[in-house]
């Protein structure tokens, strides 16, 4: 006998027609911002999974057919299904410091705001597969074959009733990717855009982390001061790069949890600590990034680092470090604001 799908035994999309109606409360814009959201939604719940050690690398993939397809080799914890049908508000994710993403409202986003979403999960030498359109199951989960190894994929083509493009910008992803890439050494991210006659694949892994982002704005790694340390005190930790801006225009870039920031107490500590040694007026090109067991955001936009001991602690140990290197350079360390 063969059974009969019965679609009211599933527990669909909680929140569907609220994260339909209105998707900038969850992903920015229905424009380009937003479109580019949804990927880095995906992406950077597997990226949660390496750096929490469940899985080892992540493979984004742009398809002919307008889909995404993003793959780690890793299981997630929580039964993937859920994840992808029940929007819990109050379960919104703060951040701890080993993961990327912010939200914990990722995959159901995604899965309610695109056409089509497949997922598939290898473990325990049996694939499973799981269909969806607009959020709605359009077949229960089952299993689909064997499967060598662990691994879960997610392909996904956004809505174009939602969005107004869906077509995603090569270079935009590559310039989030590398920089997640330089903030967490341990991330091993390829990206393949197959949309044209020839494939293009990049990887991107940083093994140098801050000291590499540095270069990108323009500074010298060779002259790079590194800052890196855990600090109970301020419940996280700190990875922050500097050197003398040289002939072109200083440069802060600031991170909380991998979160590009406009501000905030680890900027505040970071300019207290080069004041102290350096002087207020030090020509300084640099990356500030901090991670946080518990970060906390300000302004309307949650844009600002909130978090009151980072200021001290971030100050103190970028004084520390100056003054190590003014010991060392006290002939460089007399003209700070000419190198």
């Amino acid at each position: 006998m063969t059974d009969t799908y019965d679609a009211s035994s599933i527990v669909v999309l909680e929140g569907l027609e609220a994260v339909r109606k209105r998707p900038g409360m969850y992903i920015g814009s229905t424009g380009e911002r937003g479109l580019h959201n949804l990927l880095y939604e995906v992406a950077e719940s597997a990226m949660d999974e390496v750096l929490l050690g469940h899985a080892g690398r992540v493979e984004v993939a742009l398809l002919a057919d307008g889909s995404v397809r993003v793959t780690h080799d890793g299981v997630y914890r929580r039964p993937l299904d859920e994840q992808l049908t029940v929007l819990h508000v109050a379960g919104l994710r703060r951040g701890g410091r080993h993961v990327v993403s912010w939200f914990d409202l990722g995959l159901v986003v995604v899965n309610a705001l695109s056409d089509r979403l497949v997922a598939e999960e290898r473990h325990g030498g049996v694939t499973n597969r799981q269909e969806y359109s607009r959020g709605k199951p359009v077949a229960p989960p089952h299993p689909t074959g064997p499967a060598d190894g662990a691994g879960t994929t997610i392909t996904f083509r956004p809505d174009p009733e939602i969005f107004e493009t869906v077509t995603f910008d090569r270079s935009i992803l590559t310039e989030r990717f590398r920089e997640l890439a330089a903030l967490n050494r341990a991330l091993d991210l390829t990206l393949t855009d197959a949309r044209g006659d020839v494939p293009h694949t990049e990887r991107f892994h940083s093994p140098d982390g801050v000291r590499e982002f540095l270069a990108r704005l323009g500074a010298d790694p060779a002259e790079a001061i590194v800052v890196e340390r855990e600090d109970d005190r301020m419940g996280g930790s700190m990875a922050i790069a500097l050197a003398p801006a040289g002939d072109g225009e200083p440069q802060i870039a600031t991170f909380a949890n991998s979160r590009r920031l406009d501000g905030g107490t680890h900027l505040e500590g970071f300019r207290d600590g080069v004041a102290a040694i350096l002087g207020p007026d030090a020509r300084l090109t640099a990356v500030v990034s901090v991670k946080l067991d518990e970060p906390s955001y300000e302004g309307c936009l949650r844009e600002i680092l909130g978090n009151t001991p980072v200021r001290a602690c971030v100050a103190e140990a970028v004084q520390q470090a100056l003054e190590t290197w003014r010991d060392e350079h006290p002939e460089r360390a007399a003209t700070p604001t000419t190198r």
